[in-house]
C-alpha cells in the first residue's frame, strides 16, 4: 500500500469486495465517496438543526420567555447578596426529563453514532492515498456544505 498520494485507476477501498480496477469503476467509486461525504455534512446540519429544536422546546413556555428559576413572589430583602446567601437554595429540575426529549436525545446519539462511523470510512478511504479518492471527498465535502448550510437559516 502506498503511503503518499497517486493518481491511479486501481485502489481497494474499505473492504476486500470494494477492488476498482478500471476508469469507470474509478469514475463510479469517487461519486459513492462524494455522495457519501455529502452524507455526512447533511448529517451535521441534521444534528445541528436537532439540538437547536431541543433548545427551543426545553425553552419555550406558554409566556414565551425563558423560565427562571427564582420565583418573582420573592421580596426584595430575600434577593439582596447577603439574604440570598443564608436563603437555603432549592433544586429543582428547571427542565423535567419528558418523553419528547429524551426520544429527541435518543435520535441525536444514533445520528452522533452514524456521523463519527461515516466520519471514520471517509478518513480511511482518504487512507488509500488516491487522488481522485481524495478529491472526490473534498468535492463532496463543499457540495454538501453549499447544499446543507444554507438550511440552517430556515426556520
Amino acid at each position: 500500500m502506498p503511503m503518499t498520494f497517486e493518481v491511479s485507476k486501481s485502489v481497494t477501498l474499505l473492504f476486500d469486495f470494494w477492488h476498482v480496477n478500471s476508469p469507470g469503476g474509478m469514475f463510479v467509486s469517487v461519486l459513492v465517496v462524494m455522495l457519501l461525504t455529502v452524507f455526512y455534512e447533511l448529517l451535521k446540519v441534521w444534528r445541528v438543526w436537532l439540538s437547536r429544536s431541543t433548545v427551543l422546546v426545553q425553552y419555550s413556555s406558554p409566556y414565551g420567555s425563558v423560565p427562571s428559576q427564582q420565583s418573582d413572589s420573592r421580596s426584595v430583602l430575600e434577593n439582596t447578596p447577603s439574604e440570598s446567601s443564608m436563603t437555603p437554595n432549592e433544586l429543582h429540575p428547571v427542565f423535567p426529563r419528558t418523553r419528547r426529549s429524551l426520544l429527541l436525545h435518543g435520535v441525536q446519539t444514533l445520528l452522533h453514532l452514524l456521523q463519527v462511523t461515516l466520519g471514520y470510512m471517509l478518513m480511511l478511504c482518504i487512507m488509500s492515498f488516491n487522488t481522485w479518492i481524495f478529491l472526490g471527498i473534498i468535492a463532496g465535502s463543499a457540495l454538501g456544505y453549499f447544499i446543507s448550510f444554507p438550511l440552517l437559516d430556515q426556520h
